[in-house]
């Protein structure tokens, strides 16, 4: 069997996905495909997982491939296609979506889901996944394409809605969101046992139901805890806690993602609200240079004293794949289409997350049906701007790009219609040949 790693230049990740695979029984001996366009980021990656692949007993095979001459040999039969490249990396990608807007005043987190930040993102992403899509359709059509690149409802709705490549969008956070609030929240003893059901858009799923192993209901106890906390100067996760407070539910991405996806917390008229709820602005140009100074360390230390042996995360990717393989069924939350309803207060082309069963025979959505009100609504500021961003980039019109900004629930109470235009050519000629021409 053979599993391809799109973007394997992302060595941290490359190596938790591939050394979970490891860890399996079912798939440890596959051939892992790795394939990006940076020589020097893919020969780190050959070089640890080789490594890795040798402490695990040299259980499968590590094959490289280098450029977009070499990207339909990776994807060439493969059984599942691993998707976490980014197109322009921090630098200058990342850099220009920050810079940018902050000369007109828009400040951001993390943008990279949502806000001008996660729209440009998308923008530069998708004509590159349209051609993975047009090779896999070619070599590889019965393939599952497992998506973690964000900005993730964009992507992955590209995918499920204009090819005819099987999607479907993971995240990190579906799995640790009633862990986190409820260890926050100091109520580990209710960890054990408890049930959940989550639902909405990524980043922005609800955790609608939390019951202890007795199927007593959590969230009486959870609302009466969370005036403590917003009151703690040192508390980092308020602005979730206030989603409980406001909208009466608790969602699965951090506060740090969440206080852009909204008009209520950057503003500027308000400055006092960045450190009433801890907003750190500029976090994920500050963990990019984190995170590259540390992964050099790391590949120095790694490259005197050896690849330690990994243990399995609790990451998505290789149970979905172990699920398929041995027939074994397998919840996860996953971004999928909405074509069937399954939540039935969103749109048919939204790409949501709902929970899902994974066995033999793929990914099997689950229906969930109306979120209370207030929740879809939340959802729908963010699902237009998704849409309207799609668009903008199947039809290559800038006037799409424009409404996407202006609907985006940050950029649009920040900005006047006519600075977000300016904003929006500057960073079309700022990004350059990431992006495709507009008309």
């Amino acid at each position: 069997m053979k599993i391809t790693f799109m973007g394997a230049g992302s060595t941290v990740f490359a190596r938790n996905v591939i050394g979970d695979c490891m860890c399996a029984d079912a798939l440890k001996d596959s051939v892992f495909a790795l394939y990006d366009i940076d020589a020097g980021r893919l020969e780190e990656s050959r070089i640890i997982l080789e490594a890795m692949r040798k402490n695990f007993g040299g259980c499968g095979k590590i094959e490289c491939y280098l450029g977009v001459e070499n990207r339909k040999d990776a994807l060439r039969g493969a059984a599942f296609v691993i998707n976490a490249i980014q197109v322009g990396l921090y630098d200058p990608c990342t850099i220009i979506d920050f810079e940018v807007p902050k000369k007109y005043g828009l400040r951001q987190t993390i943008a990279d889901t949502l806000g001008i930040g996660g729209i440009m993102r998308a923008l530069r992403t998708i004509p590159v996944l349209e051609g993975f899509a047009r090779d896999m359709e070619e070599v590889c059509p019965d393939a599952l394409f497992l998506n973690y690149t964000n900005p993730m409802a964009m992507l992955s709705g590209y995918m499920q809605r204009y090819t005819g490549v099987k999607t479907v969008g993971l995240c990190h956070s579906v799995q640790t969101c009633s862990e986190n609030l409820l260890t926050e929240l100091d109520m580990e003893d209710k960890l054990d046992g408890r049930k959940e059901l989550i639902a909405g858009i990524n980043h922005m799923a609800w955790l609608l139901e939390i019951q202890d192993k007795n199927g007593t209901d959590l969230y009486p106890e959870i609302k009466s805890r969370i005036e403590e906390k917003l009151a703690d100067p040192d508390f980092k996760d308020k602005v979730r806690l206030e989603y409980i407070k406001n909208f009466g539910y608790y969602c699965t991405e951090s506060s740090e993602h969440n206080a852009e996806y909204n008009m209520f917390y950057i503003k500027s008229r308000y400055p006092e609200l960045i450190d009433r709820y801890n907003i750190p602005l500029d976090e994920y140009p500050r963990r990019c240079v984190s995170q590259i100074e540390s992964w050099k360390k790391d590949f120095e230390e790694m490259s005197v004293s050896g690849v330690k042996t990994h243990e399995r995360s609790n990451e998505y990717a290789s149970r979905i794949m172990e699920a398929i393989v041995t027939s074994t069924p397998y919840q996860i939350g996953g971004n999928v289409l909405n074509s069937d309803h399954l939540i039935s207060n969103l749109p048919a082309e939204a790409c949501v997350e709902v929970p899902c069963l994974v066995n033999g025979h793929g990914v099997h959505p689950c229906h969930v049906g109306a979120l209370p009100v207030q929740c879809a609504a939340m959802n729908m500021t963010n699902i237009n701007v998704q849409l309207i961003t799609i668009e903008a980039a199947v039809t290559r019109k800038k006037e799409h790009i424009y409404q996407a900004a202006m609907l985006d629930p940050h950029t649009g109470s920040e900005l006047d219609i006519d600075t977000i235009k300016k904003m929006v050519d500057d960073l079309i000629e700022a990004h350059g040949d990431y992006l495709p021409k507009y008309n």
